[in-house]
């Protein structure tokens, strides 16, 4: 953006004016293409998520809807509701927000692990017990926890462009906090005993 104060005019790839607001568009649209590409990085559950949220956020939507969208993602709504990221009543069902999700889960023993749950459950530790607390999660998640930051920084766009601020507050918080969430992991992860060579 610094360049709209170095020149007079700014032009488009046709030589007409580009507007500083025509730029951030364009902007938005490129971010917009790579997050969703890195959206088949996530497993099915939550492709679905990704595209449930971006509807309806935590609020209760249609059984049908959300039926017809597991389809397409190749997940099902028992399934994610048997993983407790979703919960489903009568003829709604919506996401569990982070401050629901059970505070004894742990990874290592889930045989269904998702970039959801992991995302929101570091989410709720970081709420709860501060950096530290999410550290001890990203400890026992190992490389698996990488993916929560991609897809929480996938969430705050969707946040920022449907002007939902309270969740984007959380996911924006998961994100800056993302270094010193990993130093500390590293610290908290028990060292290897070095090798002793072959002759003593």
């Amino acid at each position: 953006m610094a360049i709209y104060t170095r020149y007079a005019k700014v032009l488009d790839a046709e030589g007409n004016l580009l507007s500083v607001r025509d730029a951030l568009a364009l902007i938005n649209e490129t971010v917009d293409e790579v997050l969703s590409s890195q959206e088949g990085d996530f497993d099915a559950d939550s492709r679905w998520a990704v595209a449930w949220f971006e509807q309806s956020g935590f609020a209760d939507g249609e059984y049908g809807v959300a039926e017809v969208l597991s389809k397409a993602k190749n997940t099902s709504v028992k399934g994610m509701v048997d993983v407790k990221i979703v919960v489903s009543k009568g003829s709604k069902v919506r996401l569990r927000k982070p401050s629901e999700l059970p505070a004894d889960w742990d990874p290592t023993t889930d045989l269904r692990l998702t970039a959801w749950e992991i995302a929101h459950h570091l989410i709720r530790e970081l709420e709860g017990g501060g950096e530290s607390a999410a550290a001890g999660l990203v400890a026992k998640l190992g490389t698996k926890a990488e993916i929560a930051r991609e897809l929480a920084y996938r969430l705050y766009t969707i946040c920022e462009r449907r002007k939902r601020a309270t969740e984007a507050l959380s996911y924006n918080a998961l994100v800056q906090s993302w270094p010193e969430i990993m130093r500390l992991a590293r610290e908290a992860r028990p060292q290897q005993p070095a090798q002793g060579n072959l002759l003593g």
